[in-house]
């Protein structure tokens, strides 16, 4: 039995060899089959990608483009250091100059502005902002705070409100929880008005009347800043125009903005002012400095709206304001003598349209009403012949000049930071308020005729 056994398991085990290598030499054959078909796509597609032109870095580089790769990467991380630690890093710096030359016929000149101090002539609408040079910082910092600060030599907010400064801003902006919520605090320019303050956004030479009479320059204080949507509102508790507050003077202003974009090519917004600003009119003594030029301030309200429509080659803007002021006057009572309020109010246009790709025609008219009692405007408080402001000096003292005027000009974009303009302006009142300095006698308009250079960086 055990015999039979044994050469029955032999006589398996030698079936079943024969078997098992037979099927060892298919699977042979067919990998073999397998690599060669590899090897003939591969070379089919080696054929392919030679007929193409060679990619960019397709081949690679070289060990010394290696080594040259590793030098300009080391180099670009050191700078990048450099920058953080002196405080470079998310600093922006730009500037511009617009060098004015400017004809006035009333005032028998012509000639270059700029540069010129606001201290030495005071402002004017035949002066304004322009002719000056503007240096600006901005630094953004790790969390989202900004800070700002502006330079302009004579020709800035700092100078016009007296200070003999040329810082035109210096401000921050901390976020508070998010981006769109912020303390904004320092020295801001007003943002009053469709008009912008600097040569680069403002499309004539000159401002309209409202944003010469009627407009504050600047606020020292400090807001809150948010940004919701097409919403940006602002608003500030602040000085006007000052940078400290005199001796017994307490209240500070209320001012705001809201502003609405309702998308590319369109939007308004709104402005206004509330608290007591300064009255150059007033004769009430201080008791702290017993000086009667040197005033507390008074009631002083403002309000504006404005506009703007961009499609195309059409710019269309606009602004209508009112503003009163207790006690600011020109003309007092003719019985008491009592200083009485000064109440204004106006409106201004602007249409700009491109004739080509770089020339742009510009028109603007300005009208300002501005007859109760003897006249008076935001800081004018006193009859001005050279901005004609004020009563007839041989007529009714009672009733102030209301002032028109219409511009006319042309913006020539030469290349990307160079911009020329001129300006042809005729100013209007229907009283004789412009002094004639030639003849000495005076008009009821005058005209203004100027170009500029805008360099910008």
């Amino acid at each position: 039995m055990k015999l039979f056994h044994a050469s029955a398991l032999a006589l398996a085990m030698a079936g079943a060899f024969p078997a098992q290598a037979q099927s060892n030499a298919d699977i042979l054959r067919e990998l073999q089959a397998l690599k060669d078909k590899v090897a003939e796509l591969e070379g089919k597609l080696k054929a392919q990608e030679a007929k193409l032109p060679p990619a960019a870095g397709q081949w690679g580089i070289s060990p010394d483009q290696a080594r040259e790769l590793n030098r300009a990467t080391l180099k670009a991380e050191g700078i990048e250091d450099a920058m953080e630690s002196q405080g470079l890093k998310m600093l922006t710096i730009s500037g511009f100059m617009d060098p004015v030359w400017l004809y006035n016929q009333r005032q028998n000149r012509a000639g270059f502005q700029f540069l010129n101090p606001v201290a030495l002539g005071g402002y004017n609408y035949d002066s304004s902002y322009f002719g000056g040079v503007t240096i600006d910082f901005q630094k953004e910092m790790e969390g989202g705070t900004k800070w700002r600060l502006t330079l302009v030599p004579n020709r800035g907010t700092g100078s016009v409100i007296g200070d003999a400064s040329i810082v035109q801003e210096a401000s921050v902006s901390v976020p508070l929880g998010d981006m769109q919520t912020r303390i904004i605090a320092g020295q801001i320019p007003d943002w009053s008005g469709y008009e912008f303050q600097q040569s680069t956004l403002n499309k004539l030479i000159t401002h309209n009347l409202l944003y010469d009479f009627t407009l504050p320059t600047l606020y020292t204080g400090i807001g809150m800043e948010y940004v919701r949507g097409k919403w940006w509102s602002r608003w500030m508790v602040a000085n006007v125009n000052t940078s400290a507050r005199n001796a017994g003077e307490r209240a500070p202003a209320l001012v705001y903005r809201v502003d609405y974009s309702r998308g590319e090519f369109a939007g308004f917004g709104f402005a206004g002012l509330h608290g007591r600003g300064a009255n150059f009119r007033s004769d009430d003594v201080n008791p702290f400095t017993l000086d009667p030029y040197k005033t507390a301030d008074t009631r002083l309200d403002l309000f504006e709206v404005d506009g703007y429509f961009v499609r195309g080659d059409w710019t269309v803007q606009g602004q209508l304001s009112y503003g009163q002021q207790k006690k600011a006057a020109i003309s007092a009572d003719p019985v008491t003598g009592e200083l009485r309020d000064a109440s204004w109010w106006g409106a201004s246009a602007l249409a700009a349209y491109m004739l080509d790709p770089r020339l742009e025609a510009v028109g603007r008219l300005d009208y300002l009403h501005n007859r109760k009692n003897g006249g008076g405007l935001l800081g004018y408080t006193v009859a001005d012949d050279r901005n004609g402001i004020g009563p007839d000096p041989a007529g009714d003292a009672e009733r102030g000049a209301n002032r028109m005027a219409l511009s006319l000009g042309l913006n020539y974009r030469y290349n990307l930071n160079t911009t020329f303009k001129a300006e042809a302006r005729l100013d209007r009142a229907d009283l004789p308020v412009f002094l004639d300095v030639k003849s000495g006698s005076y008009r009821k308009s005058n005209a203004v005729f100027g170009t500029s250079v805008i360099v910008s960086f």
